[in-house]
């Protein structure tokens, strides 16, 4: 909970992702006066939503993981999710196509799990029985130490406390040095690694303290929010009402400025002075676009040096008829995935032999899709900053189809009615560097409190949260995101701020 009343602060959000609502929400139940500003007539940020001729699609995040991140923060204001949205939970978690003819469910339960490890490789089900076993004291030291604990400085983490808690984890070496110790067959490794996309990061780049995502997918469960994702923005959306949040929609915000001891913020013609601005855009677009420069914590070379997650290619189609092929969530993999994730991150380029994930909701959800067809959007991770214009997108559009018909055995190419598709351009308007589709990547110098931080070094009163702020990428992490902004402005508004605590640096 935030410590502080704040009663009689005016605080502007700019932006309605899950990090500025959230943030919204803490503040608003601290008792400050909060006007969330969003630019779209939507809320969600990249969490967005299609509605079209009776079909309807989330826009980005479709996995609903780590539930009790979720039960937590409505907790902290006396609610529970179920009071906003229904869940199910999905029977197989997924399904997994393999270009060599394979295929498998991954069951929801350990002893399915169990069985089906056992089936690739002698000894593996015991295996992954020590490898949850340890991925769960990953995920239990890491949420408390390292997630929902904010470490914003490298004094932080030089804690005896930490490294007692810590002993005996596997922090810093990769993901996929990590999993190769208890699995040798590679379908089994990308059984367990794939999870890693959804943090923007490959098993050669990402900390294997991050195993702890195994126990996320395997020991928690992947479940389905009836209405879909979108259904958890009105949530929150609704939740903030109660507690006073204003929203303000269809607002863009063109400029932050300093206004003596407080702070304009002009949107159009019209202006307003608040004591403080949390901002839910990314601190680049931030800087370069809302911002002066003397104003800015870091210069553009800064931004252009990090490490960005995939940005994406996606396709949302409404199909006819029903698709038994596929699973509510349906990756295809090639048994090779080196190759895509090296023209990722080290050799950027369309892929030749994409990984890809299938989301059919209407298998579970007959609320997304007219009677007789089903809602289906398909992702290929991709690097950020590639050039997508129509031809090369629509050559791609023709290479997954019909890598989806040959794979996984559905050919949807004579049968889509609603079409719409999104790229790198798309996720670049939204003001995302190189269009990357996620935030910062999770590579260790771009982990704890070398991620950038909540306050503002150059422009007192302007905060930060979501996706490129810790803790991470991820609804969850940006839903934790908005609750440490908000103890960074309870913090700032009771005197208790400790210098050198930046988005800049304050690294120590």
């Amino acid at each position: 909970m935030i410590d502080r009343q704040l009663t009689g602060e005016s605080v502007a959000v700019v932006g309605g992702g899950f990090g500025g609502l959230s943030a919204a929400c803490h503040l608003a139940d601290a008792g400050a006066d909060v006007t969330l500003l969003e630019q779209h007539d939507h809320l969600g940020g990249v969490a967005g939503r299609i509605e079209r001729d009776g079909f309807r699609f989330d826009t980005g995040p479709s996995w609903y993981l780590m539930p009790e991140v979720f039960e937590r923060f409505f907790e902290r204001f006396g609610r529970d999710p179920e009071d906003y949205y229904e869940l199910t939970r999905l029977d197989p978690n997924y399904r997994v196509f393999w270009k060599d003819g394979d295929r498998a469910d991954v069951p929801p339960d350990r002893e399915g799990q169990v069985e089906l490890f056992a089936s690739y490789e002698a000894g593996a089900g015991d295996a992954l029985e020590e490898y949850l076993d340890g991925a769960a004291e990953a995920y239990e030291v890491g949420m408390e130490q390292f997630v929902y604990e904010n470490r914003p400085r490298l004094r932080d983490w030089i804690d005896p406390e930490l490294a007692r808690a810590a002993r005996g984890l596997t922090l810093l070496g990769s993901m996929d040095d990590h999993v190769s110790e208890f699995f040798d067959h590679r379908k089994l490794r990308q059984l367990v690694e794939y999870t890693l996309v959804f943090l923007g990061g490959s098993p050669y780049n990402t900390p294997a303290l991050y195993s702890l995502m195994s126990h996320v997918d395997y020991n928690l469960g992947v479940y389905y929010p009836q209405g879909g994702v979108a259904s958890v923005v009105d949530g929150v959306a609704e939740l903030g009402r109660e507690l006073g949040v204003e929203f303000e929609t269809g607002t863009r915000v063109e400029a932050i400025e300093r206004a003596g001891g407080d702070i304009r913020v002009r949107t159009g013609d019209d202006s307003r002075v608040v004591d403080r601005v949390v901002s839910n855009a990314t601190p680049a677009a931030t800087e370069s676009e809302l911002l002066a420069p003397a104003n800015r914590d870091h210069d553009p070379d800064y931004w252009e040096s990090r490490t960005y997650a995939p940005s994406a290619f996606l396709l949302y189609m409404g199909v006819e008829g029903d698709l038994e092929e596929l699973a509510h969530h349906t990756l295809v993999l090639p048994t090779d995935w080196d190759d895509h994730f090296e023209q990722i991150f080290d050799d950027p380029a369309w892929p030749d032999d994409p990984s890809y994930y299938v989301n059919v909701p209407s298998h579970t959800d007959d609320t997304v899709a007219p009677d007789g067809h089903s809602t289906v959007v398909v992702l290929v991770p991709i690097a950020p900053g590639l050039e997508d214009g129509d031809e090369r997108r629509e050559q791609f559009r023709e290479q997954v189809l019909a890598d989806l018909a040959e794979h996984a055995d559905t050919d949807l190419r004579d049968r889509i009615v609603v079409e719409e598709s999104a790229c790198v351009s798309e996720f670049a308007g939204m003001g995302y560097p190189d269009g990357t589709a996620l935030g910062l990547a999770h590579t260790l110098r771009q982990t704890g409190p070398f991620r950038p931080g909540h306050r503002s070094d150059a422009m007192e009163g302007l905060y930060y949260t979501g996706s490129f702020t810790a803790p991470g990428i991820g609804m969850p992490m940006t839903l934790i995101s908005g609750e440490h902004t908000a103890e960074a402005v309870s913090e700032d508004a009771d005197g208790r701020a400790e210098a050198g605590v930046s988005l800049a640096g304050g690294l120590f």
